[in-house]
């Protein structure tokens, strides 16, 4: 017995604010793995908003507690990717991105190089 899997349905809010961060700048790939959706379907809802064209379920009305738990959403995992991105970086580096005196940045190993920011 087969049985086909239920297709996801979004509301035009969610699709809206979709768009809006690909129209702000922010890759196609980025926002449709931070929003959890194909990128081919995001695709298509850039497409149908520069036709005019784009839709939503329109089954149910979204709450505007709704609207703002989902843009939440969006910029927690925004945020996480952007502490990963930081997490991959040498230790001392990040220390010295994070330092708001960027005072001088020594390293013990001879294979790192000493950065200073500013000079003494």
């Amino acid at each position: 017995m087969t049985s086909k899997a239920k297709r996801a349905q979004y509301t035009l809010e969610f699709k809206m604010e979709a768009v809006r961060l690909v129209k702000a700048g922010q890759s196609m790939a980025a926002v449709a793995a931070t929003l959890g959706l194909v990128e081919q379907t995001l695709y298509n809802w850039v497409k149908a908003d520069r036709e005019g064209k784009l839709a939503g379920a329109g089954a149910k009305p979204v709450s505007p507690e709704q609207m703002e738990l989902a843009r939440l959403r969006a910029e927690v995992a925004r945020l996480k990717m952007e502490r990963d991105i930081l997490k991959n970086r040498p230790t001392r580096l990040r220390a010295a991105l994070m330092n708001r005196n960027f005072g001088r940045v020594h390293s013990m190993h001879a294979e790192t190089v000493a950065v200073s920011f500013l000079e003494a």
